[in-house]
C-alpha cells in the first residue's frame, strides 16, 4: 500500500464495488442466503458464504503491520522496491547515492545481505529478543491488546513477492533467507495467545501484475519468480499455491487481501475462494476475506483504503488506514496522525456500520517507535473506559450529526471532530442508544438529530454520562425535547479528561424509530420498531433489503422523509402488486402490504416542490424566474420565491429532470465538457442533456450530475447572492454538495 499517486490511480483505474447505501438500526450480517455445506469454486457456490459473521461485528478495531524487507532502506514508502528501478523517482536517486545503480545493487541484495557504498551491511535480518535482537512478537501482541484491538496479524506478503513464512512454493521467503525465522507462524502464536482473532493480510496479486514494471528483465529462474517474471500461468497458479499454505499454515480467521485481484484469473480466485471456505468449515470457524477489488461482494466483505463512506452504508464493511500520514512502512521522518484524527475517525467509521484495520510501521530491526506506542495506547485508553459504546454494537438509523463531514469514499484524510460533532451506536439488544461527543461540549448539550418531529421520546427512562472508569456513570438531570433536538444538561466542566464522551440514553422498550431526513426508513414491526433499513434514492431488489438487515417480506411500518415517495413491489425486481407511500405508515396492514415487500424503490415525490441548497455556500438554485431559454442558472439567498423552486420528475432509467415553478423550465447540462462551465435552463425536450442523476452523498447531501456531461452541479464556493452555477468534475469538495428541502 502506499499514499502516493499512484497508489490512487491504479486503484481508480480497478473494479472497485461500491456498496449500495442502504444502512439500518438493525444491520444484519449480509445477504448471502442459506451456507452450503461445501462450497464450490463458482460464484454461485462462494456468493452464499456470510460474510460478516457476529464476532467480526462486534471486534470493531484490528491492527495489522506492514513491516518487511522495504523497511530496511525505509525510505520514502514501502513501495521502495517498485520505485527504486523508476528513473528520476526520488527512491532510484537515493538508491543509486546510498547504495549503488540499481541494475548492480538490486533490490534483492536487502533479502540476502549486501554492504551499501558506506561499506555498512545492510539485511532484512531481525532477530528475536533472546537472541540478543529487539524483535519480540509477544511484546507486540500485548501491546495490540493494549490497544484495545479484537483481531491483528502481520503483512504476510507485500507486493515485493518476500514471504514471511517456510514457504514450500517461494524460496524467497523469511526461513530460507534473511532473519532465518518462521514470521508468520511467530506473529500467529503470539497473536491467539493473547485471545485476538487472527489477521494475515496479502498483497502478491500485485506482484505480478505491474509492481515490478521498471525493474530489468531477469534471467536466473528464481529472480524471475521474485519479481514477478514467470509467465502468466505460473503465476497465477503461484498467487493461489501461497495462500492455500498461508490458509493450511495460519488458519486465519481474517484473509485480508489488496488491490488488483481483478488482474489475477478469475477461476483462481474462485478456487481460493471455495478452498479458504470450505477449510474454515473443517475448523469449525466463521471467516472473513475482504477485497478491494475482483470479488462479487456478496460473500466477502469490502474495504476502503484510507477512507470510508460519508453515511451509513450496507453491508458491513471495513476500512484499512494507516497510523502514517506519509507512509505503510517505517521510513526515515515519518509523520503521524493525532491522536484525535485516529480516534475520531474510528468513531465515525463504527457509526456508519464498519470496522478499522489500523496499520502500525514497526522499524527494520522490530522495534516499535515510541510515538506509534502513544497513539495506540490512547485509542486503547477510550476504548477501556468507554468499550461499551463500542465493542458489540450496531450502527442506529442516524450515524450522527455535526459539522465535522468524514468518509467520502477511498484516500478520505482522518479527520478530527468537535464538541459539536456527535456519532451514534447502539446495543445489540436496540434499548440504548449512545452518543458519543468528540470534545467536550460545555454544560449543556443539544442533540439537533432527536427533534420531537423525528423521534418520540417517550419511552426514555434515563440519560447518563459514561464515567472514567468502564461501567461507572454520572446521573444527569432529565432532558428536554422540542423542535430544536435534546437538550441535556451536563456538569459545569468536564469531570475527567478524554478525547470524547459518551452518554448513554436508556429506553423501557425498544429505541423509538427516528424519521428520516431523505430517503426512507423501513422496519420489521409495526410502530417503526424491530430491524430497521435506511433506504437512500434508488432501487431496492431483494437481495439489497437483504443485505441492510430485515430482508423481503418482512416489513411492517415505515417512515418516509418528506418530499419523498416510497413504491414497495410484491415481486422482485419491481413486479408484481405496488403500493405507494408519501407519508408515514406505522402498519401497513391496512394497506395489504404487511410482509409482502420483496422490493422497492424511493425517489423524490413528482408533486412536491423543493429548496435546492448548496452545502458550501447555503444559496438555493435560482431559474431568475421568466428568463429565456438557455439563460443560465443561478443561486440566490432563500426568499421563498417561485424561483427558487424546483421539482425532481423521474423519467425512463431513473434520471431526474428538475422543474422550476416559475418558468417551467428544466435544468439543462447544455452539452459541455470542461469544469466550470455554466448550467442553463430550457423547455424540456427528452434530452439526456436535460436528464440528471442524483447521488446520496451523506445526510442530507446529494450530487447532481448531468446525463451527458457527467459533471455535477457546483455552487462555487462562498459566492455572492446572483452568482452561477456551474459544473465540475466530482470531487471531495462541499461546493459539489446540495440538500433538497420539501416545501
Amino acid at each position: 500500500m502506499s499514499n502516493s499517486i499512484n497508489r490512487r490511480q491504479l486503484l481508480a483505474s480497478a473494479t472497485c464495488v461500491a456498496t449500495a447505501t442502504i444502512a439500518g438500526g438493525a444491520l444484519g450480517a449480509g445477504g448471502a442466503a442459506a451456507m452450503p455445506s461445501a462450497y464450490t469454486p463458482d460464484w454461485d457456490s462462494v456468493d452464499r458464504h456470510p460474510p460478516a459473521p457476529e464476532w467480526f461485528q462486534d471486534a470493531k478495531f484490528g491492527i495489522y503491520f506492514h513491516w518487511g524487507v522495504f523497511s530496511v532502506p525505509a525510505y520514502g514508502n514501502e513501495w521502495y522496491p517498485r520505485n527504486m528501478y523508476e528513473s528520476g523517482n526520488n527512491a532510484n536517486q537515493h538508491h543509486i547515492a546510498t547504495y549503488g545503480r540499481p541494475t548492480a545493487w538490486p533490490y534483492h541484495n536487502f533479502i540476502n545481505g549486501a554492504r551499501d557504498l558506506a561499506g555498512t551491511f545492510v539485511e532484512f535480518a531481525p532477530k528475536l529478543k533472546s537472541a540478543g535482537g529487539k524483535f519480540d512478537p509477544d511484546e507486540w501482541a500485548q501491546l495490540f491488546v493494549d490497544a484495545g484491538a479484537r483481531f491483528a496479524g502481520p503483512v504476510a506478503e507485500h507486493h515485493d513477492g518476500f514471504s514471511m513464512w517456510d514457504s514450500q512454493v517461494n524460496e524467497w521467503n523469511s526461513v530460507q533467507k534473511g532473519p532465518g525465522l518462521d514470521l508468520l507462524n511467530l506473529f500467529s502464536t503470539a497473536i491467539r495467545a493473547k485471545g485476538l482473532k487472527l489477521l494475515v493480510a496479502m498483497h502478491h496479486a500485485f506482484n505480478f501484475t505491474g509492481f515490478y514494471e521498471f525493474a530489468p528483465a531477469q534471467t536466473d529462474g528464481s529472480l524471475k519468480k521474485l519479481y514477478g517474471q514467470l509467465g502468466s500461468a505460473a503465476e497465477n497458479q503461484l498467487w493461489f499455491d501461497k495462500l492455500k499454505e498461508v490458509v493450511d499454515r495460519a488458519r486465519p480467521d481474517i484473509l485480508w487481501q489488496d488491490f488488483n485481484l481483478t488482474a489475477v484469473d478469475e477461476q483462481q480466485r474462485l478456487n481460493f475462494l471455495a478452498y479458504y471456505y470450505n477449510q474454515a468449515n473443517s475448523w469449525g470457524r466463521e471467516v472473513v476475506a475482504t477485497y478491494k477489488d475482483g470479488m462479487n461482494g456478496k460473500g466477502e466483505v469490502f474495504d476502503y483504503e484510507r477512507g470510508g463512506p460519508a453515511d451509513l452504508t450496507t453491508p458491513y464493511w471495513l476500512t484499512d488506514d494507516s497510523i502514517s500520514s506519509s507512509s505503510w512502512c517505517y521510513t526515515q521522518g515519518i509523520g503521524y496522525y493525532t491522536i484525535q484524527q485516529m480516534l475520531h475517525s474510528f468513531l465515525d467509521r463504527i457509526s456508519k456500520n464498519g470496522n478499522m484495520l489500523l496499520n502500525i510501521a514497526p522499524m527494520a530491526d522490530g522495534t516499535i517507535p515510541q510515538a506509534q506506542k502513544d497513539i495506540l495506547l490512547a485509542l486503547g485508553d477510550h476504548l477501556k473506559r468507554f468499550g461499551e459504546s463500542v465493542y458489540a454494537t450496531r450502527a442506529w438509523t442516524a450515524y450522527g450529526e455535526g459539522p465535522t463531514k468524514m468518509g467520502g469514499g477511498s484516500f478520505t484524510t482522518p479527520h478530527a471532530g468537535t464538541p459539536q460533532d456527535i456519532r451514534f451506536t447502539r446495543n445489540k439488544a436496540d434499548n440504548v442508544l449512545y452518543a458519543t461527543v468528540l470534545g467536550w461540549p460545555g454544560s449543556s448539550l443539544t442533540i439537533k438529530t432527536l427533534t420531537s418531529d423525528r423521534i418520540n421520546l417517550s419511552s426514555l427512562t434515563s440519560v447518563k454520562l459514561l464515567g472514567t472508569t468502564a461501567g461507572t456513570y454520572i446521573d444527569l438531570p432529565t432532558p428536554t425535547q422540542n423542535a430544536s433536538g435534546l437538550t441535556v444538561t451536563l456538569p459545569s466542566s468536564a469531570p475527567y479528561s478524554a478525547h470524547a464522551y459518551v452518554l448513554k440514553l436508556a429506553f423501557s422498550s425498544t429505541i423509538p424509530g427516528l424519521r428520516p431526513l431523505a430517503g426512507a426508513v423501513a422496519f420489521t414491526d409495526v410502530g417503526y420498531t424491530g430491524k430497521a433499513a435506511v433506504l437512500t434514492v434508488g432501487d431496492h431488489t431483494a437481495a439489497d433489503l437483504t443485505a441492510a438487515g430485515p430482508g423481503p417480506h418482512t416489513l411492517s411500518s415505515l417512515r418516509a422523509a418528506p418530499g419523498y415517495q416510497v413504491i414497495g413491489y410484491s415481486g422482485d425486481d419491481f413486479t408484481g402488486t405496488s403500493w405507494t407511500f408519501t407519508d408515514d405508515h406505522p402498519d401497513l396492514r391496512d394497506t395489504g402490504a404487511n410482509d409482502r415487500i420483496t422490493s422497492l424503490r424511493v425517489r423524490f415525490d413528482p408533486a412536491t416542490y423543493f429548496r435546492i441548497t448548496n452545502a458550501t455556500n447555503g444559496l438555493a438554485l435560482d431559474s431568475g424566474g421568466d428568463v429565456a431559454s438557455g439563460s443560465g442558472l443561478k443561486q440566490w439567498t432563500w426568499n421563498g420565491s417561485p424561483n427558487l423552486q424546483w421539482q425532481a420528475e423521474q423519467v425512463e432509467g431513473g434520471y431526474y429532470r428538475l422543474v422550476n415553478r416559475a418558468n417551467g423550465m428544466v435544468a439543462d447540462g447544455w452539452g459541455a465538457t470542461s469544469d466550470g462551465s455554466v448550467a442553463r435552463q430550457a423547455a424540456w425536450n427528452g434530452g439526456s442533456n436535460q436528464q440528471w442523476t442524483i447521488t446520496h452523498r451523506g445526510g442530507d447531501r446529494y450530487s447532481i450530475a448531468n446525463r451527458t456531461t457527467g459533471l455535477v452541479l457546483d455552487g462555487g464556493g462562498n459566492v455572492s447572492s446572483g452568482s452561477a452555477t456551474k459544473q465540475w468534475t466530482y470531487g471531495s469538495s462541499t461546493n459539489l454538495l446540495w440538500s433538497f428541502a420539501a416545501l
